[in-house]
């Protein structure tokens, strides 16, 4: 009963709440278009929720990932201000990711400073840069390039749809491209092999020959430049930037991984389990916007499912 629980109890609170909002708003949920928007709502979630799962498998945490979407932003965004071309401004946003996850790689693995610890001390660092240089303001308007902006409105075009014209959005191919690399790396490489190995026991791990701090260093690091994409991301599809639109990242992020879990026969963190969280949580959203139920209620709402789950799971797995 509990291994039939664990695996299939999460499937069917998926069902029920599709079932749910489908019935209750019956002419706007199920349609294409709302399908579309919401892929594209979760895009940039996704992609944190599936990088945060390369650091999540070794049993460790980042929670500087908001932090550093919104430094990511802010970043580009100045750097237009300077007349600097699209493709160098999105560069350098993602080389700061780069240097953040390998100072957040650093503090963990060769200093030996806890994931909590070190990843809270590193998202104050990030969240202040980025109100020190963008001096606390939203940048937006003419100073953000309309080939950057653009980009979050363009998609691959699927055909017409009651006479109008249905896109796959962008945003969505990017995350639907990062979460396949994730789960290339992780399912089907030595490398990932190695991850797992750690997150199962990382003393056994390093006796075993595996290199955990060189490991746990480039983990950081990816998740980092993860967290910079969904950055620019995020700025592209509002057309501006400023040092707190990331902030939602890292909770909703880990939520995602965790509800994900429930998922899994084994428990453990896999990408395509966290794009299954991520999309439980962007179905929840738009259904209870569409209903209009109050902004703070939704949070509430969301923050019970994701306890009722991950309390049944762990529940689910004690009893085995």
């Amino acid at each position: 009963m509990t291994a039939s629980l664990r695996r299939y109890g999460g499937v069917l609170g998926m069902v029920a709440i599709v079932a749910f909002f489908a019935l209750s708003l019956p002419d706007t949920f199920l349609t294409a278009r709302n399908l579309l928007n919401i892929t594209q709502q979760v895009s940039m979630l996704a992609v944190v929720a599936a990088t945060m799962t390369v650091v999540m498998v070794m049993g460790d945490f980042d929670l500087s990932v908001g932090a550093m979407a919104s430094l990511a932003g802010v970043v580009a965004g100045v750097l237009f201000v300077q007349g600097w071309p699209v493709p160098l401004a999105v560069g350098a946003a993602l080389a700061v990711g780069l240097v953040g996850g390998l100072l957040n790689g650093i503090l963990v693995s060769f200093v030996g400073i806890l994931p909590f610890v070190a990843t809270l001390a590193t998202l104050t660092i990030f969240s202040g840069t980025a109100f020190i240089i963008s001096d606390g303001r939203t940048i937006f308007g003419r100073d953000i390039p309309a080939s950057f902006s653009g980009f979050a409105r363009d998609g691959l075009a699927l055909g017409m749809v009651d006479g109008r014209s249905l896109a796959l959005p962008n945003l969505t191919l990017v995350a639907l491209g990062v979460v396949a690399l994730v789960w290339v790396v992780l399912e089907h490489t030595s490398y990932g092999r190695r991850l797992y190995a750690i997150g199962g026991n990382r003393e056994a791990a390093r006796l075993a020959g595996i290199r955990v701090v060189q490991l746990r260093f480039s983990a950081f690091a990816f998740t980092a430049v993860g967290a910079a994409m969904a950055g620019l991301m995020t700025a592209s599809r509002v057309a501006s930037a400023n040092p707190t639109q990331g902030d939602g990242l890292m909770l909703t992020g880990i939520a995602a991984v965790f509800l994900g879990m429930t998922l899994t026969r084994d428990g453990q963190p896999r990408v395509l389990a966290s794009l299954a969280g991520v999309m439980v949580l962007g179905v929840l959203d738009n259904g209870l916007t569409q209903m209009r139920v109050d902004s703070y209620l939704r949070e509430v709402m969301v923050g019970l499912i994701i306890l009722t789950s991950v309390g049944v799971s762990a529940l689910s797995q004690r009893r085995r």
